[in-house]
């Protein structure tokens, strides 16, 4: 689960992500804060809590009225509160669609990330102009985890590509500022599209989380899988081949270029090993790879022999696309390198927009 705890913080980049792609429960999040924040405004207005008997009373409540009004997001009915006596209409609407991109953003970064309830009453304050207090907000808070929660419990279904990776960010937990594992599953359905169907927030990436965090998405009807990418990490590895062990897998191309670095000799070799890898990744089939790997191989096997070594035992970990259509490119743009939207991605742009089966790529 993303939201595990209330001091619990996630990358901008991931949350960018889920406003930009068209996040499903976006807009109705969008509505249910700003009818929380109108509903607030008309108690102040009315100076008096429901069913308060006072003195000070200024009117009563008459129930809502349904608006719809079109945003970035799609059009959103809003509930509307009436007052009997009339003369109120809530500023919270207005000045909540004018800042609709900024409260976007805002919301991700309350209710995903996880900021103090403080913090969050100063912003809904100054974007929908009604004070609330602490205990308003975890109201509201309360209410957006619901639909958080049915968007983390969403059924899955078929996929064709399961991507795995993880990246370490600083959490706050306990009041404490940790290293956490934020595992993350991207996968591509049969029709292409490319969806994020889950995020885990682990002290490691150890087998016990790895497994757990599978184990999830299979409770939540993933299925038919042809082929795994992930790096090689050895939890990772263990709870794949414990909860999909006969699914192929294929080493991430992207991760296999950078660990080649790590063996080169000499700062000077850097591009030469780079693109002598890339070479191999962008063969048109899985003999010529074979041949350029062999060739590569033999290239370096006295100038750099630990190189040679780990490319001859390593980059055919990163072959097995080459048994999937041929027409594509097996390009890879890992998690660790999220800026911004998925759809900014290489891998991504090479998967939209077309109605070629596409080779999976590391993401």
């Amino acid at each position: 689960m993303t939201y595990q705890h209330p001091d619990f913080t996630l990358p901008a980049e991931l949350l960018e992500q889920i406003a930009e792609q068209g996040f499903e429960a976006l807009p109705e999040l969008i509505r249910i804060v700003i009818n929380e924040a109108m509903r607030m405004e008309r108690q102040s207005y009315l100076g008096v809590a429901p069913y308060q008997r006072s003195p000070e009373r200024r009117g009563h409540s008459n129930g809502f009225k349904d608006h719809s009004a079109r945003t970035r997001m799609g059009e959103i009915t809003f509930a509307i509160p009436q007052v009997r006596e009339g003369g109120f209409f809530p500023q919270a609407l207005e000045k909540g669609l004018r800042s609709e991109r900024a409260l976007t953003l805002s919301l991700a970064e309350m209710y995903v990330q996880g900021v103090s309830t403080r913090k969050v009453s100063a912003i809904v304050e100054e974007l929908c102009g009604s004070s609330v207090s602490s205990s308003q907000v975890s109201r509201a808070a309360g209410l957006l985890d619901e639909k958080l929660e049915a968007w983390r419990q969403r059924p899955l279904g078929e996929m064709v590509y399961l991507y795995l990776d993880a990246r370490y960010e600083k959490v706050r937990q306990d009041g404490q500022i940790r290293t956490a594992a934020v595992l993350i599953a991207t996968a591509v359905d049969p029709s292409g599209h490319r969806q994020v169907l889950g995020v885990s927030v682990a002290l490691s990436e150890q087998e016990v989380h790895w497994r757990t965090f599978l184990q999830s998405l299979v409770a939540r009807g993933l299925r038919g899988l042809q082929l795994i990418i992930s790096d090689d990490h050895a939890g990772l590895q263990a709870a794949r081949q414990a909860v999909f062990g006969a699914v192929p897998w294929q080493r991430c191309q992207y991760h296999l270029q950078h660990n080649a670095q790590a063996y080169v000799p000499r700062q000077e070799l850097q591009a030469e090993v780079a693109a002598d890898v890339r070479m191999i990744f962008n063969a048109p089939n899985r003999t010529i790879a074979n041949e350029y790997l062999t060739r590569t191989v033999q290239k370096y096997a006295r100038s750099a022999s630990k190189l040679a070594d780990w490319l001859e035992r390593s980059i055919p970990e990163g072959l097995a696309v080459f048994a999937f259509p041929a027409t594509i490119s097996a390009d890879c743009a890992p998690a660790t390198a999220w800026s911004g939207s998925i759809e900014n991605s290489t891998a991504a742009q090479r998967w939209s927009a077309s109605s070629q089966t596409r080779r999976p790529a590391c993401v």
